[in-house]
């Protein structure tokens, strides 16, 4: 026996409400990934041991980078690839480095560093005391003496118009999933 017309579209109207209400989910989601969050993976050992090469991390362009922050660079810098660093200074800002004890000063003050895996060593090639130029940023990353980062003639003071974003939160592996501090 044949369901009833009435039953029928009652039937498909329910259908035809979950596909829109799906279709709304998808696209919400869309917009969100596209302007708000993107996932981006960390490549190479700079970060060690804050990050590991392979973590995935969840960035937003949305947060203006500040000291502390871990920020993701575009690959259009004249290094040619994405970077994920930590900012040390910003535009205006003195930074100096004693190469021998391993200390990085910011406006003559010593940074309190708990996130790198040793202390600063490694000279690259910048001379300091260096001034941060106007929207630009001063980059390093936390494995200090593994790291190629602003004390590099290569790459230099980052431009902020080629900051991808912020990381927020690390979400692979699942082991490890917390906020980028």
């Amino acid at each position: 026996m044949a369901m009833p017309f009435k039953d029928r579209y009652k039937r498909n109207k329910d259908i035809l409400e979950w596909y829109d209400a799906l279709a709304v989910a998808v696209a919400v989601i869309a917009l969100v990934f596209t302007f708000g969050l993107r996932v981006v993976q960390v490549d190479g050992h700079s970060m060690q041991p804050t990050l590991l090469n392979g973590e995935r991390l969840l960035m937003t362009p949305l947060k203006t980078p500040d000291y502390g922050d871990v920020v993701i660079v575009d690959s259009y810098i004249p290094y040619g690839k994405p970077l994920v660093k930590r900012v040390i200074g910003k535009a205006g800002d003195t930074i100096d480095i004693d190469f021998t004890a391993g200390i990085v000063y910011r406006n003559g003050e010593a940074l309190d560093e708990p996130y790198t895996a040793e202390p600063t060593y490694t000279y690259e090639g910048m001379d300091f005391p260096l001034t941060v130029p106007d929207n630009c940023l001063f980059l390093m990353g936390d494995n200090r003496n593994g790291s190629k980062d602003s004390r590099s003639t290569d790459i230099g003071c980052v431009d902020t118009r080629d900051i991808l974003g912020t990381a927020l939160w690390r979400i692979l592996p699942f082991s490890k999933i917390g906020v980028v501090q």
